[in-house]
């Protein structure tokens, strides 16, 4: 954990020494609320629904350094926090058309937590943006670690289009269609199942059996996946439906996945999203 630390430390300390002062950026905070029908990871979903709400606050400086705090709630599990995330990074513009950042997130989840992401308390994040004329290209890549470790790679193309305005000039509808792989290694998988397990024989504890050939025990099944295979998680496509003003922007989004290879019937081949969000800048 130490030399994580280090390098997060190193390459936030390289970035800003080779960052010049823009007189034209101030330090602003962002305000997020967000909905969503369901808990997407990588385009994964379990076939348990968890739909959610999640408020979010960043903080970014003028050079380019950034710290955010966030907290999840799951509208039909549990009833406190679901989960709660703090994170620190840095993005630097190498040209109007280049964007490199580096960004380090830890996520508190409660005991017994349904998330597929559960097993991974932390993630190093290191992503490139390009603007190309026609159309934004993206690459992500996450080494996501805790009980786990997993690497995962994501590539994104996408094309912001303006619809025009909706009552003046100082206001902007927009669409931004996108198509995302997402790939990598899936030991967070196994976890989930036998975390799960554990839940459902914690909740059937005590209950009387329902035929004469089940005695009610608890039972352990041993759970092997090839999850160090570096594969294709999911295929997903992106509308989102936005509508900005000066200091805020409002949200609707769809977002289709279609699972790669896999075995589990817990996770489902394919899943839509409905999301709504409200975002606002001081």
């Amino acid at each position: 954990m130490k030399k994580l630390i280090y390098v997060i430390a190193f390459c936030l300390f390289f970035f800003k020494a080779n960052a010049q002062q823009d007189t034209l950026k101030k330090t602003t905070l962002t305000l997020a609320a967000l909905y969503s029908s369901n808990v997407s990871y990588y385009g994964q979903a379990t076939n348990e629904k968890l739909p959610y709400v999640l408020a979010n606050a960043t903080l970014r400086l003028p050079l380019g350094i950034y710290f955010s705090a966030g907290s999840y709630k799951l509208l039909n599990y549990g009833s406190g926090i679901s989960e709660t995330d703090l994170g620190i990074g840095y993005d630097y513009d190498f040209s109007p058309k280049l964007t490199a950042g580096i960004a380090y997130t830890h996520s508190f989840f409660p005991t017994n937590s349904p998330l597929l992401r559960a097993s991974n308390e932390n993630n190093l994040n290191l992503s490139v943006d390009y603007k190309w004329s026609w159309l934004k290209s993206s690459i992500s890549t996450d080494y996501a670690f805790g009980k786990e470790k997993d690497i995962f790679l994501s590539i994104t193309n996408s094309k912001e289009i303006s619809l025009g305005s909706l009552f003046n000039e100082k206001d902007e509808i927009a669409i931004e269609p996108a198509f995302e792989i997402s790939t990598g290694t899936r030991h967070f998988v196994e976890t989930y199942l036998i975390e799960k397990e554990k839940r459902n024989n914690a909740n059937n504890k005590g209950k009387a059996p329902t035929s004469p050939g089940n005695s009610g025990q608890n039972t352990t099944t041993t759970v092997t996946i090839p999850s160090t295979t570096f594969q294709v998680l999911s295929y997903n496509f992106k509308l989102p439906l936005t509508f900005s003003r000066a200091n805020y922007m409002a949200e609707a989004s769809i977002q289709y996945s279609i699972l790669g290879k896999h075995t589990e019937a817990e996770l489902k081949n394919q899943q839509a999203f409905f999301g709504l969000a409200f975002y606002y800048q001081f």
